[in-house]
């Protein structure tokens, strides 16, 4: 029966698709823009220090998929204009929170 469960073992080995990949950082000074490519086609580059995972490589978002943070915090004080005045300020609210408890 060990057999079998190697076997099986075996097949699910070959059918993995995600690549892992560890360079020590020496190594990887020596051939940074290769792994870069590793990394942009989908392999998963990970630098080590002293035998220890310190750096992971992948590519970063196509450009245009987040927003600047400028638009995000003018969006942020538009919506919060948008909200009815607080009857208390926050220090207030936090006191009476604690206070409670008490």
């Amino acid at each position: 029966m060990a057999c079998v469960q190697d076997w099986i073992m075996v097949i699910f080995l070959k059918k993995m698709t995600i690549i892992m990949t560890d360079y020590p950082l020496a190594k990887a000074k020596e051939q940074l823009s290769r792994l870069i490519d590793k990394a942009l086609a989908g392999e998963e580059v990970t630098i080590t220090r002293h035998g220890k995972p310190v750096v992971d490589l992948r590519p970063r978002l196509a450009s245009g998929q987040g927003r600047p943070m400028s638009a995000l915090i003018d969006e942020i004080a538009a919506r919060a204009k948008l909200l009815p005045p607080l009857k208390q300020s926050a220090a207030e609210v936090v006191r009476r929170m604690r206070d409670a408890d008490r």
